[in-house]
């Protein structure tokens, strides 16, 4: 069995600043030596890069539907097996969505602690914090953390306001050495804050005046069981492309194809790299071609090579940002249009907000694969959908999925270690 002191962070809402205590948390524990494991909550691509920043370990997803429950559960207890402090970043609001950050943390015991924006906010807050902690009385409530506070009387105006019942877990003052960037999907990608590790670590001096200095209860989850998984991908060499444009990579989807016996191998078309000569197939993942459009265009080793292996009929497969690259154009919010790829007929328009949010599966030839989709652009292409995602809650349609020779491409995100037989299938070109 595998018991781990472990803590919930979650908020009334997004915004709150659970990113910023979380890593902030994880850096303080860390610099006492502490083998901190850290997961985020549902999908996500940007928190993660932070939190791994913070902790020095990849940072994997949670999600009772994406995931699954005893995918979950095993996660949890891999990481209780071999870590101090386990932290779980939920995921918008605590009761947001379905399955939500209050299911995950009831499912598998793990305490909640709520950080609260106190910014333009005094005796409100105890009502705030009474109606996280009581909503559903079966959620274990571990505290209360007053975020962006103005002053030590304000506070202490906060504190006085909670019921006796709800533990004060202390305050963090409003800073702009503390908070993290963001923009149009989110926070910034770690490698781009030049000083991040100077407001990780303002923000573990800062928490280490809290009561969230010290360790969280134990929790039990179990003994985690071994994956037992055919090679099914033994002896291919799958290429992935990796850098700022092309990022949004799940960890366990590496790990998965590594399990299943494919060597990785990783290029960057931003810095005009070829793809390696004897991959047997490539991964364009998601992530920013928006914002280095005119770069891509012009790194044409990169792009040579690419095209190559598609005339050569070699598995292509492209997510989101990834199949915005190999479209024939991709237009920005100003309305300038760049020559991408050429690689699929149409072109994509990025837009001020989102076009698409939301969880999806891929029913196919080896059952569902699940994922989610987010993002920005919409497409306009003559490509007929080979398949169409679905949506586990309402009847709108989900992402259409296209197959034009060897590439396989869509707006979205997969979640690979919901279906290894697709995946295999995805990388060896067959059907599914």
């Amino acid at each position: 069995m595998s018991a781990c002191p472990a803590l919930f962070i979650s908020a009334p809402a997004s915004g709150q600043g659970k990113t910023t205590i979380t890593a902030g948390l994880a850096r303080y524990h860390r610099r006492l030596g502490r083998r901190v494991r850290v997961f985020k909550t549902g999908p996500d691509f940007l928190d993660p890069m932070i939190l791994a920043r913070a902790s020095g370990t990849p940072v994997l997803s949670l999600d009772l539907w994406m995931v699954g429950e005893a995918a979950c559960r095993n996660l949890l207890a891999q990481a209780a097996a071999e870590a101090d402090l386990i932290l779980i970043e939920g995921v918008m609001g605590l009761f947001d969505g379905t399955p939500s950050s209050a299911d995950l943390a009831t499912a598998f015991g793990v305490p909640v602690l709520a950080v609260i924006s106190a910014k333009a906010m005094a005796q409100t807050f105890g009502a705030v914090a009474f109606g996280l902690a009581h909503f559903r009385p079966q959620v274990p409530f571990y505290g209360v953390l007053a975020n962006r506070v103005g002053s030590a009387r304000h506070a202490q105006m906060l504190e006085e306001a909670l019921p006796p019942a709800l533990r004060w877990c202390g305050h963090i003052t409003a800073s702009d050495e503390i908070a993290l960037p963001d923009r149009h999907l989110g926070l910034h990608q770690a490698a781009e804050i030049d000083d991040l590790d100077a407001r990780l670590d303002h923000a573990a001096d800062t928490l280490a005046q809290t009561a969230l200095s010290e360790l969280p209860p134990p929790v039990e989850f179990g003994a985690p069981v071994p994956p037992a998984l055919p090679r099914l991908l033994e002896g291919k060499r799958i290429a992935i492309a990796r850098d700022a444009a092309f990022s949004f990579i799940y960890p366990a989807n590496v790990t998965l194809l590594e399990t299943l016996g494919a060597q990785i191998d990783y290029f960057s078309p931003l810095a005009d790299e070829a793809l390696p000569g004897n991959a047997h197939a490539l991964y364009l993942p998601g992530g920013y071609p928006e914002l280095h459009a005119a770069t891509l265009a012009a790194n044409l080793r990169s792009a040579a090579s690419i095209r190559a292996h598609a005339a050569a009929g070699r598995p292509v497969v492209a997510e989101c940002g990834g199949m915005l690259y190999l479209l024939d154009q991709l237009t920005d919010t100003q309305g300038v249009s760049t020559p991408m790829l050429g690689l699929l007929p149409g072109h994509a328009t990025m837009q001020t907000r989102f076009t698409a949010l939301g969880m999806q599966q891929i029913d196919s030839l080896h059952g569902p694969l699940t994922g989610h989709t987010f993002h920005y652009s919409k497409l306009s292409t003559s490509l007929t959908p080979l398949r169409s995602a679905t949506r586990p809650q309402g009847d709108a349609p989900g992402e259409a999925v296209y197959r034009a020779g060897s590439i396989v491409a869509s707006y979205m995100h997969a979640y690979w270690p919901s279906n290894p037989a697709f995946t295999a299938a995805l990388f060896h070109g067959e059907a599914f």
